[in-house]
């Protein structure tokens, strides 16, 4: 589904991603752990195009999209969540759902005025987006303003809006970051279930390793910018390299 081949990025002076090579297959949960600082978040930036790779190149189901914008690879079928929550804070939930719905009619400029056109559509979205968010336990909040959740359900409805805009692959960077427990392993159960019910792929970047080694099907390490190591929870947790750096043993 994913392969970053030799990918490197430089600000200025400072490498902060080394010639890096990984791999995510299809229908697989893939996780990509390191110390603060060893070059996760800007991976992730490069990979989804938010900032242009210095050196290497990024494929995407078979497609080389080393230097497309963020929404040419969205239109390929690779979403994005970040750290933070990136919302519409003033919009109500259901909105917020709806806007990555792809190829709506309502917004070509030629047929928005004639609305019998696409109202039926609208509601088919409205209807899909009500199912999503049931899904993700947002469905009693569907018209509140999304300033108005807590941090753990403006992360679920983050991972419901990329739901609503069929990709095949999600990027996320810290998903449970800011949430309670319980919330946290929720939120990994609904990426498993995206996973097995809709065969989506997943490359998640996570500190909490209990949370995170408990879904995980591979485990990428970062440190100081470069590759580590990879292997399964089992083995990352035995590798005593991985210990020395990421662990302090």
């Amino acid at each position: 589904m994913l392969e970053v081949r030799n990918l490197q990025k430089q600000f200025g002076g400072l490498t902060a991603v080394k010639d890096v090579s990984l791999t995510v297959p299809q229908g697989k949960i893939i996780g990509l752990i390191g110390p603060n600082g060893s070059g996760k978040s800007t991976l992730i930036n490069v990979v989804s195009g938010i900032y242009p790779a210095t050196s290497g190149a990024v494929w995407f189901k078979g497609d080389d999209i080393t230097h497309l914008s963020p929404h040419q690879s969205f239109e390929l079928g690779l979403g994005r969540g970040f750290q933070d929550a990136s919302l519409f804070f003033q919009m109500t939930v259901l909105d917020n759902t709806l806007i990555p719905v792809k190829k709506q009619r309502g917004e070509r400029p030629w047929l928005a005025p004639w609305w019998r056109s696409w109202l039926g559509e609208e509601k088919q979205n409205a209807n899909r987006a009500d199912e999503v968010l049931q899904q993700v336990l947002l469905r009693d909040h569907i018209n509140k303003p999304a300033a108005d959740l807590s941090g753990g359900q403006m992360k679920l409805l983050e991972l419901a809006r990329t739901f609503m805009g069929e990709p095949d692959m999600l990027l996320l960077d810290e998903p449970t970051a800011g949430v309670a427990p319980t919330l946290a392993y929720n939120i990994f159960e609904q990426i498993r279930l995206m996973r097995d019910q809709f065969g989506m792929t997943f490359l998640i970047v996570e500190h909490r390793l209990g949370i995170l080694f408990d879904f995980v099907d591979w485990l990428y390490v970062m440190h100081m910018g470069e590759i580590l190591a990879e292997g399964t929870p089992d083995e990352i947790m035995a590798n005593e390299r991985v210990r020395d750096v990421y662990f302090g043993d």
